[in-house]
């Protein structure tokens, strides 16, 4: 998977149904069918649950999230644009094999998208916009670590690369950044999943001085300082990642979901 991979889409079925979680529930009763069905499957593939080579049913699909199959096929084709199914002529979808290279693909092309975005919101971004998100990330720092620590770490790095898409000043940028931050999202997700599970936290206070990093370059209007601590911020994030994920053993002839190891 390469560059091209995530930037060009392409133009789907013997998984049994898996059961119709309450949240999936609220999530479509709420017009949000097709992302929220995309970030699903997503992180199936990424906990093992869907394996590499299996092919993905409409039918079971749309059972599971209680829709109709077309939020299915188009949830199918932006997986396939984002580089990890594949729509295969008679055959249907196939799940890709995700791997390392492939996280680190996807982070160069971040890089490049987002420390551009952020040069662009340095000279545009509203700066009282960035004084409350950061009291908010300091208020978060100042937090006993736990999970609800976490959640709010998520939501505030989402109000953070939000902020600086929508701000760049660039409508192409901020709509290529719109269309693969499920897939960014995705893997931060999974990889603050498998520390819960370990009770691991130290990635927020890491995180929360990346971001506050760069709060402090777009609220002087540094662009070029906005770049560096966006810079940082993704690697940072591609190094947490890839050393989290490493820990999983390979995904057992069951089809069990992988499990760290000790």
């Amino acid at each position: 998977m390469n560059f091209s991979t995530f930037l060009a889409p392409r133009p789907l079925d013997a998984h049994p149904p898996m059961p119709v979680c309450p949240l999936e529930e609220k999530l479509f009763d709420h017009g949000l069918r097709r992302p929220a069905i995309v970030r699903a499957v997503l992180t199936d593939i990424f906990h093992g649950r869907l394996r590499a080579g299996q092919r993905l049913v409409t039918e079971s699909l749309a059972a599971r999230f209680g829709v109709s199959h077309t939020p299915i096929r188009e949830a199918l084709i932006e997986l396939s644009g984002i580089g990890v199914v594949d729509l295969l002529p008679n055959r249907g979808a196939l799940v890709r094999r995700v791997t390392a290279r492939n996280v680190r693909d996807v982070c160069q092309v971040r890089q490049m998208l987002e420390c551009e975005a952020a040069r662009g919101a340095a000279r545009r971004v509203e700066r009282a916009h960035v004084e409350t998100l950061a009291a908010d990330i300091r208020a978060l720092a100042a937090m006993r670590p736990n999970p609800e620590a976490v959640e709010r770490a998520r939501r505030l790095d989402d109000r953070l690369h939000d902020l600086v898409r929508e701000s760049c000043g660039n409508m192409f940028l901020s709509e290529e950044l719109s269309r693969l931050q499920t897939l960014f999202r995705t893997f931060r997700d999974v990889t603050w999943d498998l520390e819960l599970a370990r009770h691991d936290y130290h990635r927020i206070a890491v995180e929360a001085a990346e971001h506050l990093a760069i709060c402090a370059a777009l609220s002087v209007g540094d662009a070029q300082q906005a770049a560096r601590a966006m810079t940082r911020h993704i690697r940072s994030g591609l190094t947490y990642w890839t050393q989290v994920t490493a820990n999983l053993t390979e995904l057992p002839n069951d089809g069990a979901a992988p499990v760290a190891r000790s």
